[in-house]
């Protein structure tokens, strides 16, 4: 999420919060921010705490970890909508770790169907019912958790379910999607418009007969798609889905159960979570794994979140006056680097993984997180599935008390070998600055932006042939190797590539636009790391300007289809760009020395021109030298190249792997805003 998304989320009121509901903060304000620090981390830890409730044939029992409450109790509900409980249950404490717990002595098919939530007494006050930190299934709204029966939310064959192999993050290519943009558009040819199921339809076709949902997505040859948030969400009223309302979803609610907004039924329980499963068994079906967007680092409200009215004030960083820390930008962070915290993060994602199959994760504004919290994250989940991706946003949105040395930023990224991070220093320099929509970069024809494109070619590894100072974002390699970065033009923060286009290309034709669009995506589908591209990019998509467009309407996000024939030469494009980079490992280097050794750049006196080479059978790749070159100027340019029987496989916004036209090297001419690849 970008900072001015963030902002927007306050002034919309979804995220305002007081910071005096409860008398932790009145004691903060009383006492030191360390005191205050001291006392949280003198609170007893459970460490085996990731589950709140256990149901026997016989018996069921509840877990509420709160060390600081007076008194704790369950209630249990007939149905999730009843105005009164049918059991209230009074916890008992274990001093030693904090956990309170409780016992009903009822069979298990009695239990199931019911709904429950916990209430504690705090400074002499019952605060309000809550569904605990760890629900894993709820009614609608998410207000009280359900019991269920979890083995009866699995498709059929969901035991066999695999997700794809990958042999490294390099040959990951990642299409970030939102559940509602991909298939709400009236020309989709979808029937579950806007839902998980809706990634279960084959055969679906727009108005004019092309191919859209998971055929399009297999068509174009991605390899894992981005889900935005999926978790149960706080902005949508289930109840009245009719009204259409749209949100991203980075307002936090349950971590643990999907968003029900997204399913057929948020009324039952099951639906969710078995219609999550089947979307996710159809990509993996399908070849394509699935990466879930998580925002671990604020909740949709501070006071009254399910954190706050379990354990308060724990979860949360504070100022010294007492009010929550907002690194966020959404009214409070969380306290990674406090033990249940760093705990919850980590058993959270686990449970992801193994519940609901989910090949990795994305993290919203990562450096409110710790270090150490992100390298647990990371050796916790690859034991799970060595496979896992994991990158994050390496930036806040504010400042924060964690102090910048133990935060998860891309500057520290070093010291987080197994998480890559997002790079802003190629977004920016390809295509001008996300903040000033009439800012040009390199693929528009600015100057300026040469070595920071460089740099992010080779991965933001340190390379012999980067003058760093001459970088724009970043003045040192931040990566230990191209694994650590993701490389991109746009994503759903900010205005799309198309709608950056348009407002930095006034005076510009629109094949001069598509031209601009193929070299960008171009640069960052031939650069070291992983390639990453938003939703529609493919077939020119825009979001007619808006570029915060975090509850703008579906007239705004959803992809329209029709575009798919409109801008079929787009479409293809991209599509033999993902084949391309799939056929050539030499893009896909795994280690900051095989880049240093086989990433030569030629020395060329335009800063409108870049060219390089990938020699010596970089990779294992077939072809002994790739010769590539980017003009990112309005003119034709000549470059010289040696002499030799070169295969011509990318030129003039075309693509043609089995390089079927020739060249025998000497002096060439790159066309006005394109790229050149050639192979020997």
């Amino acid at each position: 999420m970008s900072i001015t998304f963030k902002k927007s989320l306050i002034s919309a009121g979804i995220a305002i919060f007081a910071a005096t509901t409860f008398s932790f903060n009145t004691m903060a304000k009383e006492s030191s921010s360390t005191n205050v620090t001291n006392n949280y981390d003198s609170y007893p830890v459970n460490n085996n705490f990731d589950n709140e409730i256990v149901v026997n044939n016989d018996k069921t029992n509840f877990f509420l970890w709160s060390p600081m409450a007076q008194e704790a109790v369950v209630l249990v509900y007939e149905n999730y909508d009843s105005e009164s409980p049918v059991e209230t249950l009074n916890m008992t404490k274990n001093e030693a770790n904090g956990t309170w717990s409780a016992t009903i002595n009822l069979e298990k098919n009695k239990m199931l169907g019911k709904y429950y939530t916990f209430k504690i007494k705090f400074d002499n006050k019952w605060l309000e019912e809550t569904p605990g930190i760890w629900a894993k299934a709820v009614s609608i709204n998410g207000k009280r958790a359900a019991i269920i029966d979890f083995d009866k939310t699995n498709p059929k064959g969901w035991e066999n379910d695999n997700s794809p192999a990958l042999k490294n993050q390099a040959d990951a290519i990642i299409y970030e999607m939102h559940h509602r943009d991909f298939s709400m558009h009236s020309n989709s040819g979808i029937n579950n418009k806007g839902k998980f199921i809706a990634m279960i339809e084959k055969g679906t076709l727009s108005l004019n007969g092309e191919k859209t949902g998971i055929d399009h997505l297999k068509e174009l040859g991605i390899t894992h798609v981005h889900i935005l948030p999926s978790y149960d969400y706080n902005s949508i009223d289930e109840k009245h889905l009719e009204k259409n309302k749209y949100n991203w979803g980075y307002d936090p609610q349950n971590y643990n159960t999907p968003e029900g907004s997204y399913s057929t039924n948020p009324a039952d329980p099951y639906s969710r979570i078995s219609e999550m499963k089947q979307m996710v068994m159809a990509l993996h079906k399908a070849g394509i794994g699935v990466v879930m967007d998580v925002v671990y680092n604020h909740t949709a409200i501070g006071d009254g979140s399910n954190f706050s009215l379990t354990a308060p004030g724990y979860f949360y960083r504070h100022r010294q006056d007492g009010t929550y820390s907002d690194a966020s930008g959404c009214g409070n962070e969380t306290a990674s680097d406090r033990e249940m915290m760093r705990q919850y993060i980590i058993n959270s994602v686990k449970y992801w993984t193994k519940e609901y199959h989910i090949d990795g994760f994305r993290f919203d504004l990562m450096a409110i997180h710790d270090i150490e919290t992100m390298n647990q994250v990371a050796t916790e989940l690859r034991k799970i599935n060595p496979d896992a991706i994991l990158y994050g946003e390496g930036w806040t949105a504010g400042d924060s008390p964690l102090p910048i040395a133990k935060r998860a930023l891309k500057d520290n990224a070093k010291q987080m070998p197994g998480v890559a991070v997002f790079s802003d220093d190629i977004r920016d320099a390809i295509k001008g600055h996300y903040s000033n929509v009439k800012e040009r970069g390199f693929a528009t024809g600015r100057t300026g932006d040469k070595e920071t494109v460089k740099f992010g070619i080779v991965g933001a590894t340190n390379h012999p042939q980067i003058d760093f100072s001459k970088c724009n974002n970043s003045k040192a390699a931040y990566t230990l190797s191209p694994l650590q970065v993701v490389n991109y033009v746009s994503c759903h923060d900010d205005p799309t590539l198309t709608d950056k286009l348009k407002l930095s290309m006034p005076e510009s034709a629109e094949n001069e636009r598509l031209q601009a669009a193929k070299l960008a995506q171009t640069i960052v589908f031939t650069s070291q790391g992983m390639p990453f591209m938003f939703a529609g990019e493919e077939v020119f998509r825009d979001k007619k300007g808006v570029h915060n467009s975090f509850e703008s309407p579906d007239s705004i996000n959803a992809i329209n289809w029709n575009n798919k024939k409109t801008y079929r030469d787009q479409f293809d494009y991209y599509k033999n760009l993902i084949a391309l980079r799939k056929a050539h490992p030499a893009f896909r280097m795994t280690t900051a020395e095989d880049v240093a050794k086989h990433l030569v750049f030629d020395v060329i006196d335009s800063e409108s021109i870049i060219s390089y080479s990938l020699i010596d059978n970089a990779n294992g790749d077939t072809a002994k030298e790739i010769k590539v070159i980017f003009n990112g100027s309005d003119k034709p340019m000549k470059v010289n190249i040696p002499s030799a029987k070169w295969n011509i496989i990318v030129s003039d916004g075309k693509i043609d792997l089995n390089g079927t036209k020739k060249s025998k090297g000497g002096k060439i001419t790159i066309e006005p805003r394109s790229a050149k690849i050639l192979t020997r």
